[in-house]
């Protein structure tokens, strides 16, 4: 079953053909599909794991236009485009960005139509709000990286943990596992609930634990250690520990979620902590 779903996604992905078009960026398929395993690896879940692989796939092409390619100027357009949802938009966009603008927008819409056709629900709203909200926060990342800010913890985390693209995945994958989806699971959903913020914490910060040495050393100043550091006066090595510190103790409230009564379906809740 899960060379069936990795055959289907590779065909997708070669279709788009970002990968070949767009040569400064990361063409990581089979690291997103394998990521996709890990979030969702029961066999009836194809469905959410073709979906995140696909979603994470973009993900790794805009997070290097966002960090590498892309002017400012150019960034807030590309933003723009993904928070108006519109086709049109790609009018404005230098044509790299074109490319990808219009392989995103189909994509995501063909998962839209699908689900409207199989459960009978529109959820285009909820997947065009979590590409614009994970898209404003590459950009308040890529404005850190221009101006040379280090941002205090607070200011730093408020955005990072979105840019991770938790909230992102667990959108999708919500409607990729959920059968019956309920309003108020679809409302707590857009508002990131718990259940998809906690998840996301970690995600971020156990990234930011295994780049942080190196990100200081090259002079990078947006990421959780090094703004711990300067929020706090301390060592990179103390940093170090209240970092890991606040990943067990966000583990704690998920672990009490998971054995209460959460809103959400337990199999959601699960795939949420699988993405920890």
């Amino acid at each position: 079953v899960y060379q069936r779903d990795l055959r289907e996604t590779s065909r997708w992905w070669r279709r788009v053909g970002l990968a070949t078009k767009l040569h400064f960026a990361r063409d990581r398929l089979i690291e997103s599909f394998y990521w996709a395993v890990g979030v969702a690896f029961e066999p009836q879940y194809s469905d959410c794991r073709i979906s995140v692989a696909k979603m994470f796939s973009f993900v790794t092409i805009i997070d290097d236009i966002y960090d590498v390619y892309g002017t400012l100027d150019e960034l807030e357009l590309f933003t723009d485009a993904v928070e108006r949802w519109d086709v049109s938009a790609i009018d404005d966009l230098p044509d790299y960005m074109k490319l990808c603008f219009l392989a995103l927008y189909n994509t995501i819409n063909e998962i839209a139509y699908d689900n409207l056709k199989e459960k009978g629900e529109n959820i285009l709203p909820y997947l065009t709000k979590a590409w614009a909200d994970l898209c404003n926060a590459f950009l308040q990342e890529a404005n850190f990286l221009y101006n040379k800010s280090t941002p205090t913890f607070d200011d730093y985390f408020r955005n990072a943990w979105k840019s991770s693209s938790g909230p992102l995945q667990l959108v999708f994958a919500y409607f990729a596992v959920v059968q019956n989806i309920k309003k108020e699971e679809t409302e707590n959903l857009q508002k990131y609930h718990d259940i998809i913020s906690w998840p996301s914490y970690i995600f971020r910060l156990c990234n930011d634990l295994a780049s942080a040495s190196a990100e200081i050393a090259r002079g990078e100043t947006a990421n959780s250690v090094s703004c711990y550091m300067r929020t706090k006066g301390i060592s990179e090595e103390l940093a170090t520990e209240s970092v890991m510190n606040l990943i067990d103790e966000t583990w704690k409230k998920m672990n009490k979620e998971k054995l209460g009564d959460s809103l959400f379906a337990k199999h959601f809740v699960e795939t949420a902590i699988n993405l920890a």
